[in-house]
């Protein structure tokens, strides 16, 4: 990647970031050390920040550096009903899902799903959603590819784009998680 791409890039993660903390411009530059002008610049793409600027950044924002570095969105996971690493104990099994990172909040829904297609706006950047089907079938995810899901199937995918929901049998349901950054 060219410094002019990394440039804008840092540009696009501090502001997100930023936003999604609630700071001000001047906020982060005070609890980073770095000039407000210089951060105003850094996040419109312009200049080269170093290394022990930009880890002063992403300590501030309490964020990994590598969130200013790469801004591809996070992919889209699905695990089928007969994968996931499983344990047994005297009676509970466990399957995992899915790991997934929330410093934020997570709110967890009960869903009922009709057969008819529901287009979800997107949402705030950042934020997450993690579908477990426990009856029928469901199409869902992204709005570009959605996946179709049986009973046990899970989808975890990025929110802030266009999405879908469909049923895909007479009686659907799914268990929704939404994870919202800090």
């Amino acid at each position: 990647m060219n410094s002019m791409a990394i440039s804008e890039t840092v540009g696009r993660g501090l502001r997100r970031h930023r936003r999604a903390a609630g700071m001000s411009l001047a906020e982060l530059a005070t609890a980073a050390g770095v000039g407000k002008s210089t951060l105003h610049a850094l996040e419109l793409g312009d200049g080269n920040p170093t290394l022990s600027t930009l880890w002063a950044l992403a300590t501030a924002l309490g964020i990994p550096l590598g969130e200013l570095l790469d801004d591809r969105p996070a992919p889209t996971v699905v695990v089928r009903a007969d994968e996931g690493a499983r344990v047994d104990g005297a009676s509970v099994h466990a399957r995992l899902l899915h790991r997934l990172p929330a410093p934020g909040t997570v709110e967890v829904y009960d869903l009922a799903i009709d057969g008819k297609q529901q287009s979800s706006d997107p949402h705030l950047p950042g934020v997450r959603e993690c579908l477990v089907v426990t009856r029928g079938g469901v199409r869902a995810g992204p709005a570009a590819r959605p996946d179709d899901l049986a009973v046990g199937d899970s989808i975890h995918h990025d929110a802030a784009q266009p999405h879908v929901y469909q049923g895909l049998a007479p009686e659907n349901r799914a268990l929704l998680l939404m994870l919202y950054p800090r």
